[in-house]
């Protein structure tokens, strides 16, 4: 048998065990309870602005239990998801026209917005081989993002962070967990972060809530900026958080080991079509499936019409269970457009390998009949 290589060299994460995961679970139910009674966490929460707390009660609980969690002085849930939380994390650090240290990489697009629409300057080094670089002087902040923007990235979060914040001990650091929290050991705060971000819709949450885990100061700061009604996030979403976050890690577990199964058996041949199967983290933890003609986007023509979710939600959504059959990121388009070409992305979710392997054997078998 031969079996093909692959083009360039993929660094994936390194996802936590299906024990650990459950360890992860165990932990935040035992946090839960120190911060609630039980027949709260069997109600919807409350609503509105609480005089003396400018925030529905419950959402200031499900905030401490996020900070006990993860260990920090400090967590706030804002409305925006991942996105607003890396925005205002950027604001609470940064003035316009200050310099941003980032990775020499594709930045993550709405990070891209954020960045542009505050007037906010970046310098950039390679954090895949930091202790070579000439770091620049005169930035003001770090942003380091947990999963990878592009292919060849290999850097190590607690190594990165650790070495910048010897560097730079005055300066704040904020990591970028979407795609990351409750699959990899520990976070950027957790690995001594300034702030960290993530989006709780990713993590099987409510829709458009993002969380800011962190120091006290920076946020402390927002929360006196988010005074409005309308922008508190409100019990029943906070309450809605904690359970989502409680079968997260066990879910998002399974699904890395259907990937890394479907990576064996794609690389052993069990459909010809295929040149080579990587893990990696093309945003969420993926399989990337690459062809040996390119055959891509005509294969995800058909992949609908049998059970395949065709685009995202949010890459890991409460809604999201059938597979997603889907072009590569734009982070990994940006790094090698002919990627689109070639190379599709598949996200089980909570399907088994067996359905990932029909869908492509059938879609493959309309396109080259």
């Amino acid at each position: 048998m031969v079996i093909s290589m692959p083009k360039f060299k993929t660094y994936p994460l390194e996802s936590i065990s299906t024990e650990e995961a459950l360890k992860k679970q165990f932990k935040l139910v035992d946090t839960m309870t120190r911060h609630f009674m039980g027949n709260e966490l069997l109600s919807r929460g409350d609503l509105g602005v609480v005089p003396g707390l400018n925030q529905p009660r419950y959402t200031k609980k499900v905030e401490e239990v996020l900070a006990d969690y993860f260990g920090t002085e400090s967590a706030m849930l804002v409305r925006g998801s991942g996105t607003a939380a890396i925005r205002l994390a950027l604001h609470s650090v940064l003035k316009p026209g200050e310099t941003l240290l980032v990775h020499k990489a594709p930045i993550y697009p709405t990070t891209k917005v954020s960045i542009d629409s505050m007037g906010i300057k970046t310098v950039v080094t390679d954090y895949n081989d930091i202790e070579n670089q000439i770091l620049p002087s005169g930035i003001s902040a770090i942003l380091i993002q947990y999963t990878r923007q592009q292919p060849e990235d290999s850097y190590s979060m607690e190594h990165v962070i650790s070495y910048l914040s010897s560097k730079y001990p005055n300066i704040p650091i904020i990591t970028d967990d979407n795609y990351a929290v409750m699959k990899v050991n520990k976070i950027g705060v957790e690995l001594g972060a300034s702030l960290s971000c993530f989006s709780t819709f990713k993590l099987l949450g409510p829709e458009g809530i993002g969380c800011i885990v962190g120091d006290k100061d920076e946020i402390s700061k927002l929360r006196k900026e988010n005074y409005s009604g309308g922008s508190q996030v409100q019990g029943h979403e906070a309450l809605d958080v904690l359970r989502g976050l409680t079968y997260a890690p066990v879910a998002l577990a399974n699904q890395a080991n259907v990937v890394n199964e479907l990576v064996s058996r794609l690389n052993n041949n069990e459909i010809p079509e295929v040149s080579y199967a990587y893990v990696a983290n093309a945003q969420s933890k993926v399989l990337l499936v690459e062809f040996k003609k390119p055959i891509a986007q005509k294969v995800l023509e058909f992949t609908n019409s049998l059970g395949a979710a065709p685009n995202p939600v949010g890459a890991e959504s409460k809604y999201e269970i059938v597979p997603m059959f889907y072009r590569v990121s734009g982070t990994f388009k940006a790094y090698d457009p002919g990627l689109l070409k070639t190379t599709i992305r598949i996200n089980p979710y909570r399907c088994g390998a067996d359905t990932i392997i029909r869908i492509l054997k059938e879609s493959i078998s309309k396109v080259v009949e």
